[in-house]
């Protein structure tokens, strides 16, 4: 695991999820809407995403307790400056899919589009 891979593996999801939150707000989203990705990613309900917060659990615990949603390897493009599906390393992969999600939500996407629903 390289440098960049170990350090996204220790993030603290806690430090995070406020820079989600502000980043979606500002342009209008909501607090539910942001579960509501995560939901449909990780299958944690609110509940559990709160515990994870509160636990200060790592992207790396996170992620070990998450039923990734099977339509995630749709999530594809380029998010800070990585194309998602030329990541190896799997855990690296989920934070950016969640990355992404969220830049969608903030950039205005239809719920059905960011939720990878009705693809052929």
């Amino acid at each position: 695991m390289n440098d960049h891979d170990e350090r996204m593996a220790k993030m603290i999801f806690a430090s995070v999820y406020p820079h989600y939150l502000t980043k979606i707000e500002k342009k209008g989203r909501t607090t539910e809407e942001l579960l509501q990705v995560i939901e449909w990613l990780t299958g944690f309900k609110e509940e559990k995403v709160q515990k994870l917060i509160d636990e200060k659990a790592t992207f790396e615990q996170f992620f070990n307790e998450a039923k990734l949603h099977q339509n995630a390897p749709l999530i594809t493009g380029v998010i800070c400056g990585y194309r998602i599906e030329d990541i190896s390393t799997p855990l690296t992969r989920k934070v950016r899919y969640l990355d992404k999600l969220v830049d969608e939500l903030a950039k205005g996407r239809k719920m059905d589009k960011i939720l990878r629903q009705n693809t052929k």
